[in-house]
């Protein structure tokens, strides 16, 4: 971590047409920003679940990213900074704080592999024995780790981030993304002629859009025509199968060891659990919530909640298990 004034703070979240309202003044210095439980004198924290309300009063940071509604439990001498969303503040200023933050540093590893037609834009950072196709396209300012494949043809972005033993092929990632270790992205997908088990050729590709994240040891198929495709600002976990001809709205949220089969199509800013399963050919609606090792197996309308196997209303999923512990 490093320090950062509250002036920093404010213009920070003023990009991001965030309101504060703080009596702080603009040359006051954090040292970093830690959890209620673990701030120090010198540290900015944030409050943003009830559960930790009763460790307020004992918080010793500096000053406190809170509602107004909860600002009367902090102890005097933890100044509070006043917004509607804390967690969202943590979200951006922790950005501010990070040391370690990824910015490529445009060096590219003599114990790389660059085919001549690759085209390698500006202030790209391509570390060592990780290798890039013929006609790749990679972006400015993109780092992509060690061990990694850049498959030809592949586009990656403006400032993505490809980290270590990845490989991509049959791609397009769009700016602002992240592929962690050990992804792999636009393999050909399960599929065959069930009586003579003829392997099906895929001749399509994966779009991901802008500002998406994708898991390491994650993998999304290739289509077997058109494309695979991830909607922009979607967050997925680790270990997901994402197959063939799948496409995922904007904002989604999918948790680790989820299974997602062929040619289902997903809706915007749906959340879906851990270990859940979604069959194939299916079509989940917008503001879709999918409870934790749910196996869905039909069709489920816009802003449903649903759990089980097979996957219903969360409610009525909720009283069938009240009632077979009755009867048990």
């Amino acid at each position: 971590m490093k320090k950062i004034s509250f002036l920093d703070i404010k213009k920070k979240l003023d990009s991001q047409s965030i309101n504060v309202y703080a009596n702080i003044h603009d040359q006051e210095m954090f040292h970093g920003i830690k959890s209620i439980a673990n701030a120090s004198n010198n540290d900015l924290s944030f409050f943003s679940n009830v559960k930790y309300l009763d460790m307020l009063s004992t918080c010793k940071a500096k000053a406190c990213i809170i509602t107004k509604n909860y600002e009367k439990y902090l102890p005097n001498y933890c100044k509070s900074i006043i917004v509607k969303d804390p967690y969202l503040v943590f979200a951006n200023l922790i950005e501010l704080f990070d040391i370690d933050k990824n910015i490529s540093n445009g060096r590219i590893s003599k114990f790389s592999s660059i085919d001549t037609s690759a085209k390698i834009n500006e202030n790209v950072q391509i570390d060592n024995y990780s290798s890039i196709g013929c006609k790749a396209i990679i972006g400015n300012n993109v780092i992509i780790g060690s061990n990694s494949i850049i498959g030809p043809k592949v586009i990656i972005g403006d400032n993505s981030i490809i980290n270590d033993n990845v490989t991509i092929i049959n791609a397009i990632i769009n700016k602002n993304c992240q592929i962690k270790s050990g992804a792999r992205i636009g393999h050909s997908g399960f599929g065959f002629e069930e009586k003579s088990k003829k392997k099906i050729r895929h001749i399509g590709n994966v779009i991901i859009e802008k500002n998406s994240t994708i898991g390491s040891n994650t993998a999304i198929d290739r289509a077997v025509f058109e494309s695979t495709f991830i909607g922009e600002f979607s967050q997925i976990d680790n270990l997901v199968q994402i197959a063939h001809n799948v496409v995922i709205g904007k904002h989604a949220i999918i948790a680790a060891q989820v299974g997602i089969a062929g040619s289902t199509v997903i809706g915007n800013f749906v959340k879906i659990g851990g270990q859940a399963g979604i069959s194939g050919h299916l079509k989940i609606g917008n503001n879709v919530t999918i409870a934790a090792k749910s196996g869905v197996t039909k069709n489920i309308l816009d802003d449903s909640v649903v759990a089980g196997f097979p996957a219903k209303d969360i409610n009525l999923w909720k009283r069938e298990v009240i009632n077979l512990g009755k009867k048990l």
